[in-house]
């Protein structure tokens, strides 16, 4: 087994703030790995595709992850009654333009251009939910980052690992590369798609943060 990355170390935890089992409403290896290497014991039960579609009005990349984290938390909470729920969503932002996942490899290398040589934003909603007490705290992160200037040649060989697939912006920043740098925000594990250090402060707060939720979604 490899060794942690230095992300992966040192994360901070916090208590459940409720007796529900804990559950991650996300597929997303890198945010169970994150989980897993602060010591949290949890489920996993993934939202479904269709919980990340619907819009018809012009967003901000922050309101876009907001929106999703808490569509995916819902389609969850459904499912798994008595439960308390985490979902997140993860975006990078260069210049206005919203990148999410690459559908393919020509769309990788697309957005790999785009952000080389400039700086941009990575943003994280994460939503909070007891479904016993019928309450939610939705929050969003944001990271900055710097691409250097990549030549074509660095850009094929990324490219050719596949580590670009089902990563916001088509690169992973816990993927050993020494071309993207963090320059703005406090937390690296946010980048990688789950903010630890704010998950710890919304989890220790919960219980003064949380608002009751409508039954009419359920």
């Amino acid at each position: 087994m490899s060794e942690p990355l230095p992300l992966m170390k040192n994360l901070p935890r916090a208590s459940i703030p409720t007796a529900e089992p804990f559950v991650l409403a996300s597929g997303s290896p890198r945010r169970a790995e994150l989980l897993r290497s602060a010591g949290y014991e949890f489920e996993i039960c993934p939202a479904s595709d269709s919980a990340e579609c619907g819009v018809d009005y012009p967003e901000t990349a922050s309101e876009m992850v907001a929106r999703l984290a808490f569509q995916k938390a819902v389609e969850v909470v459904r499912r798994r009654k008595g439960s308390f729920i985490l979902a997140a969503d993860t975006l990078a932002d260069c210049n206005g333009k919203i990148l999410g996942k690459p559908t393919d490899r020509d769309h990788a290398e697309s957005m790999l251009r785009l952000l080389s040589g400039r700086e941009h934003d990575v943003y994280t909603g994460v939503c909070l939910w007891s479904t016993g007490s019928d309450r939610c705290y939705l929050d969003v992160v944001r990271s900055r980052l710097k691409m250097d200037l990549l030549s074509d040649e660095t850009i094929q060989r990324y490219l050719d690992t596949e580590r670009w697939k089902g990563k916001a912006g088509g690169f992973g920043y816990q993927d050993d590369n020494d071309w993207i740098h963090v320059i703005g925000g406090d937390s690296e594990s946010n980048i990688v798609g789950l903010p630890m250090e704010r998950l710890a402060e919304l989890l220790e707060k919960f219980d003064s943060l949380a608002d009751k939720v409508y039954k009419s979604i359920h």
